[in-house]
């Protein structure tokens, strides 16, 4: 209960410390403008990271990504319950065979019905999807702090009407020893204003 409240306070503290890096003063020049627009997109993609990297989620609730939160959990947590599972099963299926192939004769493994082989087998193969859990909650985790960091990048990526493309048929006609040849094509124009 005490984690629940400290993160809210933490939410609200950075909500409002966000909503103070957005105001722009007016009245500077444009080149001095323009450092500190690039300054506060800057800092606020690498508050935006490490905010994802304390706690998986922040950096896109940071960013007003609210939809992306569950998707991050969903994978943390189906890559968690991967590793738990199987590494109950490997943790079996381990001090099982240590019990088949030890000397003593008063340990007796619970799994009486596989062999030594099949014992090892099995302990192999929880281990390798045990691994495969952990490797998966590492490449969600990074994802979940590079997706923070990419959208606190394009916060500011001004995509208006002012840009413009032209696709139109292309032809030039050029000099060979063997006499004049033409060569089509196409040609792309982009114009920004």
């Amino acid at each position: 209960m005490i984690r629940i409240k400290i993160i809210i306070i933490f939410f609200f503290f950075i909500r409002s410390v966000s909503a103070q890096n957005d105001t722009i003063v007016l009245g500077k020049d444009t080149t001095t403008q323009t450092k500190s627009e690039k300054k506060a997109i800057y800092s606020n993609a690498r508050k935006a990271s490490i905010m994802s990297a304390v706690l998986p989620g922040l950096g896109q609730a940071y960013n007003k990504k609210y939809w992306k939160i569950p998707i991050v959990y969903a994978g943390l947590g189906g890559f968690g319950y991967m590793f738990l599972t199987n590494n109950k099963q490997y943790n079996l299926y381990r001090t099982n065979v240590r019990a088949y192939y030890d000397e003593d004769s008063t340990t007796i493994p619970s799994l009486t019905n596989f062999t030594g082989d099949q014992l090892q087998t099995q302990k192999l193969y929880y281990r390798k999807f045990r691994d495969f859990a952990v490797i998966g909650f590492s490449i969600v985790y990074l994802i979940n702090i590079i997706d923070a960091n990419v959208d606190a990048h394009l916060r500011s990526f001004d995509v208006s009407d002012d840009v413009s493309m032209h696709i139109s048929p292309w032809q030039n006609t050029y000099r060979t020893s063997s006499g004049f040849k033409m060569a089509a094509g196409l040609s792309i124009k982009l114009t920004f204003k």
